[in-house]
């Protein structure tokens, strides 16, 4: 048992959606370091560019590409397919990382927050992993099958709204559509599993985890007290992608710290003390 071949993807290309910020930096970097072609695609072509550099100034034995890529609408999706198309002929691994999220407290949460939203967080998912489906299949092996990872969320695990209603009903939606499609896949040789973040320093958290002083603040409310380093989300990246995770399918992975399985107080805790 190797493990370079383990968790290396030499030969392997992968397209990262939302791949020039947060998580989506983080999955890419890990991805090239293991020796793939990642593809980065985002609303921001040029943040994709300019990361894309960065990566490929690492030495490290994979390259990236990054352009502009929005799953937003149908004709977003299509292009998005068409450019992918045009840098390569496989494709091994598709991470849906692409998202937006919209607050507001509840009594004024707006009814727009709710389109925008599911409309990428799900829908553009969706219909970005059915285009490109032909290319999976192709690269797909009952030995070493194409990988599909969707980004869902803590939040879509556990009943935890923080004023982000449909950001957390549309990663629920993720968690539940990963399982769905896994199951439809498998015998084609296509794997799909879900990660669900807990607090990650990102665009969308920054108003949390800008400053050391606030991400330690938020830390202290995650079980393992901190909040996630970007080589969390690379080890399960090149175990969901490498050999090692040849055999798993329909898996959410609680990358949260423990959140995913925080309850309320114990019953007779103040009984017994």
């Amino acid at each position: 048992m190797d493990i370079d071949t383990l968790f290396g993807l030499q030969g392997k290309t992968a397209l990262v959606t939302g791949g020039a910020t947060g998580i989506g930096r983080m999955a890419s970097e890990a991805l090239v370091r293991a020796g793939a072609t990642v593809l980065l695609a985002s609303r921001k072509g040029a943040a994709c560019v300019a990361v894309a550099e960065e990566l490929n100034g690492l030495g490290a034995s994979g390259r990236a590409i990054g352009f502009a890529g929005d799953v937003a609408t149908k004709e977003g999706v299509e292009a998005l397919v068409a450019a992918v198309g045009d840098r390569t002929d496989t494709l091994d691994i598709l991470m849906n990382n692409a998202g937006v999220t919209w607050g507001a407290p509840l009594g004024e949460f707006p009814y727009e927050a709710w389109d925008k939203v599911m409309s990428i967080n799900v829908a553009g998912l969706f219909h970005l992993t059915q285009a490109l489906l032909p290319m999976l299949r192709a690269s797909g092996s009952a030995d070493d099958p194409a990988r599909v990872v969707n980004v869902g969320s803590v939040m879509g695990e556990r009943e935890m709204g923080d004023g982000v209603y449909s950001y957390a009903a549309s990663k629920a939606a993720v968690i539940h559509l990963s399982k769905i499609l896994a199951k439809e896949l498998a015998g084609e040789a296509i794997t799909v599993n879900a990660l669900a973040p807990g607090p990650f320093v990102s665009r969308m958290t920054a108003f949390a985890t800008q400053d050391a002083d606030m991400r330690d603040k938020v830390g202290q409310d995650v079980p393992l007290g901190r909040v996630g380093r970007d080589e969390d989300i690379a080890g399960c990246m090149l175990f969901l992608c490498g050999r090692g995770g040849a055999y798993v399918t329909g898996a959410v992975i609680p990358v949260s710290g423990g959140i995913n399985v925080m309850s309320g107080p114990n019953i007779f805790e103040q009984a017994l003390h």
